[in-house]
């Protein structure tokens, strides 16, 4: 019968992250690009590895903090014929990414830290601990400036673990090279490495499995299915409802297809902008595609069967 696209409601005010966090960005990047800088020249200056291996873990951080910014850069770019959405997902997949980037470091520090319980090394305690309490200020500005950004969105959230993640290790550093300073227990180090690793490994999961679910173009977690399935069921005119489909584009933005059946025809194109208005206003979904059927034939696709994704009774 009719299909109906609308694809101009949500373009005007759901992107606040390209627009506001390309120069936040820009700022952590170099921060803690400087602070590698400093903590590997440190590191070779004082013989310590614990400085060297922390400069290259945050080195890591600098990599999954210009994924995230990348991939803001790329969702910004115009639809073309090839990648008719644009490049709106490469949000998804950095933040994929960048968890399991988090991972691979945790396991490397992990690493580390068992190799040194068998001998643990004399540390020049002071020194860590000066240049640790740079990278509190600087992964904790960084995570400060990135907080508001990753309530609504999975990617910056990403960049802001990592930077709190950071922050945590530095301050955990500190105390480290205060104690190892006054006693001696050089077993500190690599304890407080493993604690640290146990801390990130809990934030990371469940990055993880939210940036996996929205590969697999799972429906995102702040859209409540069963509610948009009833909305759709009450319409005036509409007697039944299937194949709806419901997946992220990106990080901060989502699609609907859905099949009306509605035997008395087409009710109108001003039925269907509500509609639309609906479902971002009250829903948050922002791009969708609406098709209505008479019900004479039998329409549904092999995707759902023949029966609507959540059956509703009337």
């Amino acid at each position: 019968m009719a299909d109906h696209h609308n694809h101009n409601h949500s373009e005007k005010h759901h992107h606040p992250a390209p627009k506001n966090y390309g120069p936040i960005f820009a700022i952590t990047i170099v921060l803690n690009l400087l602070f590698v800088a400093v903590e590997f020249a440190y590191g070779f200056l004082t013989n310590s590895t614990a400085l060297i291996a922390d400069a290259g873990h945050n080195t890591s951080d600098v990599l999954g903090l210009l994924l995230s910014w990348g991939a803001i850069i790329l969702t910004r770019k115009q639809p073309s014929k090839r990648f008719t959405y644009g490049l709106r997902s490469t949000s998804i997949l950095a933040a994929l990414a960048n968890a399991m980037l988090l991972l691979v470091a945790s396991g490397a520090i992990a690493w580390e830290a068992i190799e040194r319980f068998s001998q643990p090394p004399a540390i020049a305690g002071l020194t860590i601990s000066i240049v640790a309490a740079v990278g509190i200020v600087v992964n904790g500005l960084s995570a400060l400036l990135l907080m508001k950004g990753s309530k609504g969105d999975l990617n910056i959230r990403s960049a802001y673990l990592h930077m709190a993640a950071d922050t945590a290790v530095s301050l955990a550093v500190v105390l480290a090279g205060v104690a190892m300073l006054y006693t001696g227990w050089y077993w500190l180090d690599p304890a407080i490495s493993l604690v640290i690793v146990v801390v990130i490994v809990i934030g990371t999961w469940g990055l993880l499995r939210e940036s996996l679910k929205l590969a697999m173009n799972a429906v995102p977690e702040n859209i409540d299915v069963t509610a948009v399935n009833d909305y759709l069921y009450q319409l005036k005119g509409v007697t039944d409802i299937h194949d709806l489909h419901i997946w992220g584009l990106s990080t901060t933005e989502s699609a609907l297809t859905v099949h009306l059946v509605m035997p008395n025809g087409h009710p109108g194109d001003a039925f269907i902008d509500e509609c639309v208005r609906i479902l971002e206003e009250q829903h948050s979904v922002h791009h969708c595609t609406l098709q209505i059927e008479l019900g004479s034939t039998d329409h549904a696709c092999s995707l759902t069967a023949t029966k609507p994704v959540l059956p509703h009774h009337h």
